[in-house]
């Protein structure tokens, strides 16, 4: 009986140190996730992934899937829904207003080398040939939309009215200043090859690079403020587990600056401030 008993109690003993250790095993593969999708809307940034990042990540073991979606509207709802694990398409001010609108909770959680926005012409080669009945293209969405008018307002050429909001910001934001401008609202891909069509295109710099085109060309420049610079996105809930750590990592290592900086398609870009510490 006393050898039954020693028996009966060593194998509850090994029994709950095998589930002790599959608990354990098991929170160690849900805090060291090791697969990760990552997700681009059009532009440069996932061509900055694939050649800099992605192979930061799989040295540190990460399998990584990309997905490319044809519209940047396509990105954020795949991420509420989890398809997608981060993202490296928008700015803070969007992902907020996208927060709000479809019920996520994403956060920022690095800055990433962005394009700013300039006005670009084919027919004119200075600003000073603006008039009333200037043409000018301009991104259709809200947040797009107003940092183009923005860049309009700096030049007295329109004026925006007071208590705007960024998230269903529209034409009716806008009023006449110096000149009576004609706005073409046209989705932002399309501004760069309608340019023949308008006197002028406010086009987001990333257009600009993926074309071969230089940014610097721009007859101006927007000073992009923080809220629209664009940055790597995740669900709030993935804010601190190692691989988001490590992708903010990858964003901010000197390897990357150094890829960036060594490419003369970036002259122009806006780098990260977390570069001045490498």
């Amino acid at each position: 009986m006393s050898l039954f008993l020693i028996g009966f109690v060593l194998i509850l003993t090994a029994c709950g140190s095998n589930n002790a250790a599959d608990s354990s095993k098991a929170g160690a593969a849900e805090g060291e996730k090791k697969e990760i999708v990552v997700g681009f809307g059009v532009g440069t940034y996932e061509e900055q992934f694939r050649q800099a990042i992605l192979p930061i990540l799989e040295k540190q073991g990460y399998k990584v899937d990309i997905k490319t979606f044809s519209q940047n509207m396509q990105v954020n709802p795949a991420m509420k829904e989890g398809t997608i694990d981060a993202s490296i398409f928008q700015s803070t001010a969007y992902m907020e207003a996208i927060n709000g609108e479809i019920g996520a909770d994403m956060v920022g959680i690095a800055y990433v080398p962005g394009a700013p926005q300039g006005i670009y012409s084919v027919k004119h080669t200075t600003l000073d040939d603006v008039k009333d009945g200037t043409t000018v293209a301009v991104p259709n969405d809200p947040v797009n939309q107003e940092r183009a008018l923005r860049i309009l307002e700096e030049l007295g050429w329109v004026k925006i009215k007071e208590g705007s909001n960024l998230a269903d910001f529209n034409i009716n934001n806008m009023e006449p200043d110096k000149y009576k401008i004609d706005i073409k609202i046209l989705d932002p891909a399309q501004i760069m090859v309608s340019l023949q069509d308008v006197d002028y295109g406010v086009i987001n710099g990333n257009y600009i690079a993926s074309a071969g085109k230089k940014i610097t060309d721009a007859l101006k420049i927007e000073n992009t403020p923080m809220q629209h610079r664009i940055i790597v996105s995740v669900n709030r809930k993935d804010e601190n587990t190692q691989w988001a750590k490590d992708l903010k990592a990858a964003y901010e290592s000197k390897e990357f600056e150094e890829y960036i900086t060594g490419l003369e398609k970036y002259d122009g870009f806006i780098l990260p401030e977390a570069w001045k510490n490498n």
